[in-house]
């Protein structure tokens, strides 16, 4: 093994050490609180040592970056990541300097940003969004139903409660904003009970919406949701098995499938007699 192939093999043990890990997880959360305590109005001595830790944070961020560089075995994939490309682009803009710069009230956003760093440092959360993009696909069309029922409900309430309160129900685009307000239960029984004023049996309209909407339609995302995360790992599981050389379910299948005929061939020879096996 060369010197090189050696101190890559040095670099993927550092980049896979739980220590590592659990210290860039420390530093992300030591970056947004620092970002947060920014905020706040602090005597000067404080927040200069603020701004010496906010330079460490960022040194240490251009260290770890270059040692999971280094630790790629094929660096010229490295950027194919979409993780490591976002990494890469909010350790380079934190770089910029704060102060005296056209740049600095993007580089003290990238700053906020840093604490998303941790869902490239934690699995679980990659695995998370990855599901959710997955699933954008199949929660557009259920977005888009969801919309519909928006529009028809917005639609029948703008006609029906429009002269009872036109705050509420003037257009049909008011009347959305309203039946959002009475999605996410913000003072809805309000509303409901304005109009059961006019129309005792308004509030069918109401528990009928809700229904729609915040229970089904709910349940519905979640399930979605839900469905494209046991296939991540489902995928994961598999990956883990060819990693480590491990048989699948498939492999399995085959393999009882190959006993099956090899025990039916063996029940088939004694059926031979001896003159057939003599002829």
């Amino acid at each position: 093994m060369t010197d090189t192939a050696k101190l890559q093999q040095q670099f993927i043990r550092l980049r896979s050490n739980k220590v590592f890990e659990l210290t860039v997880v420390f530093v992300i959360i030591s970056s947004a609180l620092l970002v947060g305590a920014k905020t706040y109005e602090l005597p000067e001595g404080v927040a200069l040592l603020l701004g010496w830790m906010d330079h460490l944070i960022t040194a240490f961020f251009v260290v770890e970056l270059t040692i999971r560089f280094l630790a790629e075995e094929n660096k010229k994939r490295f950027f194919h990541n979409p993780w490591n490309l976002f990494d890469t682009l909010i350790v380079t803009v934190s770089l910029v300097p704060i102060d005296n710069s056209d740049m600095a009230l993007v580089a003290r956003l990238v700053r906020v940003f840093r604490v998303l760093r941790m869902v490239s440092v934690i699995p679980e959360l990659r695995l998370l969004i990855n599901a959710l993009i997955k699933a954008m696909p199949q929660l557009g069309y259920v977005l888009l139903l969801m919309f519909i029922i928006f529009y028809i409900y917005a639609a029948v309430g703008s006609t029906v409660f429009g002269h009872i309160n036109p705050n509420l129900w003037g257009d049909i685009s008011i009347s959305m904003l309203t039946l959002f307000r009475v999605m996410t239960f913000e003072d809805w029984t309000d509303v409901m009970y304005e109009t059961m004023a006019v129309y005792p049996l308004s509030w069918s309209f109401y528990l009928s919406f809700i229904f729609f909407t915040a229970f089904a339609f709910l349940n519905m995302v979640i399930g979605i949701v839900v469905n494209v995360m046991d296939d991540e790992h489902e995928k994961i599981r598999k990956q883990k098995a060819e990693a480590n050389h491990e048989p699948t379910i498939a492999d399995l299948q085959q393999q009882i499938a190959e006993l099956k005929e090899l025990l039916v061939e063996q029940q088939r020879k004694p059926e031979i007699g001896p003159d057939e096996q003599r002829s």
